[in-house]
């Protein structure tokens, strides 16, 4: 008796679904990419480059409109009222710029102090809409008298 092999079975291919890991990595990744994209573009809009009175007048031509922020002391004797704010010259030691002022500076300003001004070139003229003024960490309250 001759022994043969049984015929072979046919293979049958198993269809696996696809696995709904793939589409949680792409959504991830659409996801990351949309936040990404949307810090990354809303930064370089807000972005406000700090510049010293010196920097500043030496990159005027390359500064165009573009906003900054302008550092310098406000120079004695040279802040004048006008009548929608307040014009004053700031210098690092090395240079000057007018800058002219448009709103209510605030309380603490004056003469000699530092100052941060946020605004833009005006040909000559930095063209200003915010003051910062650094002042002390202390606080120190107004004396009362107790005895009333």
């Amino acid at each position: 008796m001759e022994v043969t092999d049984p015929p072979p079975v046919p293979a049958v291919l198993a269809v696996r679904p696809k696995p709904k890991r793939l589409r949680y990595l792409v959504a991830g990744g659409l996801c990351a990419a949309a936040v990404l994209f949307l810090v990354v573009g809303g930064l370089s809009r807000n972005i406000v480059y700090f510049r010293t009175v010196s920097e500043a007048v030496k990159n005027r031509p390359a500064e165009g409109t573009h906003r900054f922020r302008l550092m310098g002391a406000v120079v004695n004797g040279s802040k004048q009222t006008t009548a929608d704010g307040v014009a004053f010259e700031v210098t690092d030691g090395t240079a000057r710029v007018k800058v002219v002022h448009h709103g209510d500076p605030p309380e603490l300003f004056k003469d000699g102090i530092p100052v941060v001004c946020e605004g833009r070139w005006q040909g000559d003229t930095f063209d200003s809409d915010r003051i910062m003024i650094k002042h002390g960490a202390e606080y120190r309250p107004p004396a009362v008298d107790a005895s009333k």
